[in-house]
């Protein structure tokens, strides 16, 4: 499981450079524009696409939160156990899903 999570966290963490680069060019060509966002024919565009860079990024970061909360799960001998019912998250389910803290039994009622 170690190996899922640590490919995991690596294609995480290339993501966010990623996100953080584009936000960054983002960033930077809408200063060359003008700031008027209302009334500039781009400045829709450029605020839906900031609005869905941040989502993205705070999603990827979510999850790498979640995947380091699964190392230290992992460490200390906790990891593969449901945060609903405390029982075994079945294997396959960590296999898909290496960062689940929940069964699925769990996961579909919403625990």
């Amino acid at each position: 499981m170690r190996d899922l999570l640590t490919a995991d966290r690596e294609r995480t963490v290339t993501q966010i450079t990623a996100l953080t680069r584009d936000w960054d060019d983002l960033v930077d060509s809408s200063a060359l524009v003008a700031n008027d966002d209302e009334h500039d024919p781009e400045g829709a565009t450029i605020a839906f696409e900031r609005s869905h860079l941040q989502a993205l990024l705070d999603r990827a970061r979510a999850h790498l939160d979640d995947l380091d909360e699964m190392f230290r799960r992992l460490h200390q001998g906790t990891y593969g156990v449901c945060d609903g019912c405390g029982r075994p998250i079945a294997l396959g389910r960590l296999k898909a899903r290496p960062s689940a803290r929940t069964c699925i039994e769990c996961a579909e009622r919403g625990r």
